[in-house]
């Protein structure tokens, strides 16, 4: 946490790899079996995410917070310094995530590897750097929370999936998960977007809030462009998208 570096270097390399290096070295190879790294990896995220929903919650959200003006603790109590290690493990976890994309271009999955999946998968742990580095807690980590919650159900899907095609008949609810994001970014820029219209809200970093209402918004407007062209015009992989299997961890 001393230098944004580490983290930008990182991101640097998953880029290259994802987007250039790793589709080269996967050109002439067969695509890896990762079913079984697949259903751990999930199911370890939904774990991982349900523990921090929970910490979140006992941090802040559920034992004071108002969902309003909520300005960073930056004292030593247990409660600012339990918000401090959720908001680090947070970040932490956006690190161990970029595994979806490396197992899409090990299993030759390239198609999947989109300008929305890389871009959200990046800008997440650069952006968090400076959230835990400066404001760790307040209303600034609200996106974090539902972040988790949703990530339950998403790994929760993705680990059905990754147990095989026996279990894609439980899979028919692939079209809301898409709706749940959309709800999420919604409900992120309308929480964030208060500090406009609240009289003398002292949070200490107001520009954390404005890329956060960006963030929210500019995803808002991506996601609802995939969600147009995957179920209203069928462009994403239609036949998929009709027996309800999900695209992402097929096979």
């Amino acid at each position: 946490m001393s230098s944004p570096f580490p983290t930008t270097i990182i991101i640097g390399t998953y880029i290259y790899f994802v987007t250039s290096l790793g589709p080269k070295l996967m050109e002439n190879k067969k695509p890896f079996e990762l079913r079984q790294i697949m259903v751990l990896y999930n199911f370890s995220v939904v774990i991982l995410s349900l523990y921090m929903t929970y910490e979140f919650l006992m941090s802040g959200w559920a034992t004071g917070y108002s969902f309003r003006c909520d300005i960073v603790d930056y004292s030593r109590s247990p409660t600012a310094l339990r918000m401090v290690r959720t908001c680090w493990l947070y970040y932490f976890s956006k690190f161990i995530e970029l595994l979806d994309t490396i197992f899409f271009v090990l299993r030759k999955k390239n198609n999947q590897v989109t300008f929305l999946h890389v871009f959200h998968h990046s800008i997440m742990p650069w952006t968090w750097w400076f959230g835990v580095k400066f404001a760790a807690g307040g209303l600034g980590t609200f996106h974090a929370l539902l972040n988790c919650i949703v990530h339950v159900v998403m790994y929760t899907y993705y680990g059905i999936c990754s147990l095989g095609p026996a279990y894609h008949k439980y899979l028919w609810w692939k079209k809301y998960m898409t709706t749940i994001q959309l709800v999420q970014f919604i409900m992120i820029t309308g929480h964030i977007g208060q500090i406009y219209i609240m009289d003398d809200c002292p949070y200490q970093y107001p520009i954390f809030m404005f890329i956060i209402w960006l963030y929210g918004s500019m995803f808002l407007v991506l996601f609802l462009h995939f969600w147009y062209h995957a179920y209203t015009k069928g462009q994403r992989l239609p036949k998929m998208a009709r027996n309800g299997i999900n695209t992402h961890w097929e096979n």
